[in-house]
């Protein structure tokens, strides 16, 4: 039996590390942690994306390190807590260092190889393989993603630098000429990551979010994935339980801002 944990772990610390690296980030890998720092202005893509410590001493050091590290270079960063992290108590260390509580993020998974009936919409979309396709994808992030439009500018130039035929895809939705929505998915077999699934503020409401989802779980399924994966917000959740997904743990952020 495939062992999901440890999958969505390993995509999200793929989409972690590999958008860091992109952006001009620095790794320490070693066998006590794992984390990507400097290559984003957003402190969700400054992370530890593994903990693994026996003594909660030694913990308290890596963690004090941390936070040494993102104050010297001047940049907001985070830990993805997850259940497989070392030693229990890490939230509260992380706490006592300064970082915030930024609460939940439902890690979920799908069966790609059950088929879900999506409503039809007037939604065109279309696979990025230029800059072209990239600006209008960022033009949706900027209206309606995360930090508007530096992380959208942020995220864009990340994803021109990574390029368009690797195991990335992008996918933008246009509505009348018009992009309206946007969905990226990153291929780590057996599984496919799905992030930035974002909607126009005024064009939601319309299936059009769970419309290029489904899109990109189909084009995960057609390269050989047996599962997709995504973190969702608490809008989202929702839409993408009608999609097949459900939750099988949740990260806790721990945020820090210089």
């Amino acid at each position: 039996m495939d062992d999901l944990p440890a999958l969505i772990e390993a995509n999200v610390a793929a989409f972690l590390l590999e958008m860091g690296a992109a952006g001009g980030g620095v790794e320490r890998d070693d066998r006590e942690v794992h984390w990507t720092v400097g290559g984003s202005p957003i402190g969700y893509h400054n992370a530890i994306v593994r903990f693994d410590v026996d003594d909660e001493d030694r913990a308290r050091t890596i963690v004090d390190e941390w936070s040494a590290e993102l104050g010297a270079r001047g940049v907001p960063g985070s830990c993805h807590l997850t259940p497989s992290m070392r030693p229990a108590g890490l939230q509260a260390l992380f706490a006592a260092s300064g970082f915030e509580d930024g609460g939940d993020e439902p890690a979920m998974t799908a069966d790609l190889r059950v088929a879900v009936d999506v409503p039809s919409t007037d939604l065109a979309i279309s696979v990025i393989a230029d800059a072209d396709g990239m600006r209008a994808y960022r033009d949706v992030l900027a209206d309606g993603f995360g930090e508007g439009p530096k992380e959208a500018d942020w995220v864009a130039a990340v994803f021109s630098t990574i390029g368009f035929d690797g195991r990335w895809q992008h996918y933008v939705g246009h509505v009348d000429g018009r992009a309206v929505a946007t969905t990226s998915m990153l291929l780590t077999p057996p599984v496919a990551g799905i992030y930035f699934v974002c909607t126009r503020p005024e064009h939601r409401g319309r299936g059009y979010g769970a419309a290029i989802t489904h899109h990109a779980m189909s084009g995960a399924a057609t390269a050989g994935a047996s599962y997709a994966v995504l973190g969702s917000s608490p809008m989202g959740q929702r839409i993408y339980e009608q999609l097949g997904f459900r939750t099988v743990f949740s990260y806790r952020l721990m945020e820090w801002e210089p």
